[in-house]
């Protein structure tokens, strides 16, 4: 039974009571340790992960230097499309950065759920719809936001001041650790 998970996806749809369990019972849970690499550059990413408790983070390497992407906690969804959708090596990994409970569905178990119920496909399709326009829109603060308006809107969601590292601030909103002190200090 994982209440949480029932809820995560009845915002994308209504699936009847037999089908939500089916989904929520294919779920499998694993404790995770503060460093632990979900995904590793190179591996296809085959699972979609739900944060039960805890914090994820996205990130790849350019120059030496690891970029953050985003960030998953609890009650949320993780997952590298691209390498998921595609079946393609990833150039991502996704690390625990806190200790904590992930819940893993395989992609081959999804696709079998998609293929036996039209419901599940309306549900997914919300879902991946909703991704999408995640990306979409983080990527376009990315190009348009200065980093100072990128600090500042994090500043509307305390959880990221209070649990994540400054180096991954930093680097999720596209500064050097130096750069955001100015910017932290400037904003105060």
């Amino acid at each position: 039974m994982n209440p949480e998970l029932r809820k995560f996806f009845e915002q994308y749809g209504i699936l009847s009571e037999k089908n939500m369990d089916e989904l929520v019972d294919k779920f499998k849970l694993r404790k995770v340790k503060k460093g632990d690499l979900l995904l590793v550059q190179g591996q296809v990413c085959n699972k979609i992960f739900f944060v039960k408790k805890g914090c994820l983070r996205l990130y790849y390497i350019a120059n030496d230097i690891e970029i953050t992407v985003w960030f998953s906690f609890e009650n949320n969804s993780a997952i590298e499309l691209s390498s998921f959708l595609s079946g393609a090596p990833s150039e991502y990994f996704i690390e625990a950065i806190e200790e904590g409970e992930i819940l893993s569905l395989y992609k081959s178990e999804l696709t079998r759920l998609y293929e036996k119920n039209i419901e599940m496909q309306k549900v997914m399709r919300v879902f991946w719809e909703d991704v999408i326009l995640n990306l979409i829109k983080r990527f376009t603060a990315l190009q348009k936001d200065s980093a100072e308006k990128r600090y500042t809107d994090l500043m509307s969601q305390p959880v990221y001041l209070q649990r994540i590292p400054q180096k991954y601030l930093a680097s999720y909103i596209g500064v050097t650790p130096t750069s955001l002190s100015r910017i932290r200090k400037n904003i105060r």
